[in-house]
């Protein structure tokens, strides 16, 4: 299995070269594939954009530093029309560059390509959704590099409530905020502090926070909300710091956000933000959060609607769309499809690191491979003779005996999105993506060739089951006959009804 190749975009190269202070996840990419001997590469189209550049000196010392990196060569007789059929219409002279580096991520020259830019994670989106998981943000490139290389030195990342009052006013993730609000102090001591206001928080690879979300309760008659509710959740706050900012992060923290408003029945959850937060507002409108309005100020409110009844078909929209777009309820009804996922319980853990025991996460201890696993969106590996095609179908993950609680149960649940064969090492990780949790030697064990190709399951995780449904209960609802199924195995929809309700999913009637 050789090293991938990285591909970087030219707002990339130039954060890396600059000769202002280098941001710590951007030197940290360059330490990392450097340590792994992992290629980066720049693409010829980026002299492009650089001979664009009416500074005659600045475009002079940016040629120069080209040459610090490996090169990606165009590919001759690639005509402009071509890329357009691919990957959507290219108006400006960027568009085709940015398709350009799409081309080269599709031919498998370049593995991953890291790039800021919002526009192109939103084209690949919107035109080459097969390529969306390899394309990555800054903070997520380190994150799938330390994870892929370095799992032993990776801290589980995970969601911790505190009150304001115990967060250090000096800790790196206010300096943003108070240069964005010159008031900041003052509304932190006398709106948060004061009150002991709950907060979410991550802590990284240290005492100080990488993520922080504030959140506070309002009513129908006292909230800048727009949309219908009694019972609503505004989040004051949602900030990763600077250096961290990418999809993962900021997934994990609005999954507890969402997760928080569905479990404790809340009508509606919002935040406001302005448009320079394109990260953010693409990852809400994602999971169905809309723009109701925009201030005076050019601050925008978005909101998303919460229920606690079934989630119902609705017009064209898939069972999967419906899925994300009313995260994290999903469809239950007889014509979506289910399935048993059986997994052994080193890989369980692995995938939803969040449900091992507090002694195999302990912080402390060196001793367990930690991966920041427990986002949203995920991927599962295995040689399952079954073949799963319908997006948004529900999936069941049991977990096989363990000398670790809980054993022989079904956990967790999750939206099936879509489902690929990798032939190879390199496919499989291509495949896997910025969603991976393996490690390379761990995808290296799947020896994934043509004759024997590795299933490759991307899904939302939707749920975990609290209490999780133990093996007695699950042969008595009739959901197991006999044993446990050992593959990936069709479940009926009455069946998978009941095995929610005894997992007290509160949306399943």
């Amino acid at each position: 299995m050789s090293t991938p190749n990285y591909l970087i975009d030219t707002n990339i190269f130039i954060g890396l070269e600059d000769p202002k202070e280098v941001s710590a996840n951007l030197a940290a990419l360059l330490k990392l594939t450097g340590r792994h001997n992992v290629g980066v590469f720049v693409h010829e189209a980026a002299v492009d954009d650089i001979e664009r550049d009416k500074d005659v000196a600045r475009r002079k010392i940016s040629r120069s530093k080209l040459d610090k990196f490996q090169r990606i060569a165009k590919v001759r007789g690639l005509k402009k029309e071509t890329l357009a059929a691919s990957f959507g219409p290219l108006p400006k002279p960027n568009d085709l560059v940015d398709a350009t580096l799409l081309h080269s991520l599709d031919i498998g020259v370049a593995d991953f390509l890291v790039t800021e830019d919002r526009g192109l994670h939103e084209r690949a989106r919107r035109h080459a959704s097969h390529l969306v998981e390899r394309i990555l943000y800054a903070a997520d490139a380190v994150s799938l590099l330390k994870s892929t290389y370095e799992p032993v030195n990776v801290p589980l990342r995970y969601v911790e409530e505190v009150e304001a009052h115990s967060i250090s006013p000096t800790d790196p993730i206010f300096e943003s905020l108070r240069d964005g609000y010159p008031g900041f102090d003052t509304w932190w001591r006398e709106k948060c502090v004061k009150p002991m206001r709950k907060c979410w928080v991550v802590v990284d690879d240290g005492p100080e926070l990488a993520g922080l979300v504030v959140r506070k309760d309002e009513t129908q008659e006292d909230t800048d909300a727009r949309l219908p509710g009694r019972k609503i959740l505004k989040i004051c706050t949602f900030k990763v710091r600077p250096e961290k900012r990418g999809v993962k992060l900021g997934e994990l923290l609005l999954k507890q956000v969402m997760w928080f408003a569905q479990s404790n029945q809340y009508d509606l959850v919002y935040l406001t933000t302005y448009r320079e937060q394109a990260t953010l507002i693409d990852l809400l409108q994602y999971y169905g959060f809309v723009i109701s309005y925009e201030k005076p100020d050019g601050e925008l409110v978005l909101e998303k609607m919460m229920s606690s009844k079934p989630l119902q078909p609705d017009g064209d929209r898939t069972p999967f769309e419906a899925a994300r777009e009313n995260y994290p309820r999903f469809r239950v009804d007889d014509s979506v499809s289910a399935y048993t996922i059986p997994i052994r319980a080193a890989f369980h853990d692995i995938l939803f690191p969040d449900l091992a025991q507090q002694r195999q996460i302990d912080l402390f201890s060196p001793s367990m491979p930690r991966r920041a696993g427990n986002t949203i969106r995920k991927v599962y590996l295995c040689r399952a003779p079954a073949l799963i095609k319908d997006p948004g179908a529900v999936l069941i993950f049991y977990k096989g005996k363990s000398d670790e609680q809980p054993s022989q149960a079904v956990t967790a649940v999750g939206i099936f999105e879509d489902m690929t064969l990798a032939s190879s090492a390199e496919e499989l990780r291509r495949l896997a993506g910025g969603r991976s949790v393996y490690s390379d030697a761990q995808l290296r064990s799947f020896a994934a060739s043509s004759t024997h190709p590795v299933k490759v399951i991307n899904f939302l995780l939707a749920s975990y089951l609290e209490p999780a449904v133990k093996l007695p209960n699950l042969m008595s609802i009739g959901a197991f006959s006999g044993h446990p199924p050992q593959s990936i195995a069709r479940l009926a929809p009455s069946k998978l009804r009941a095995v929610l309700k005894s997992g007290h999913l509160g949306f399943v009637s």
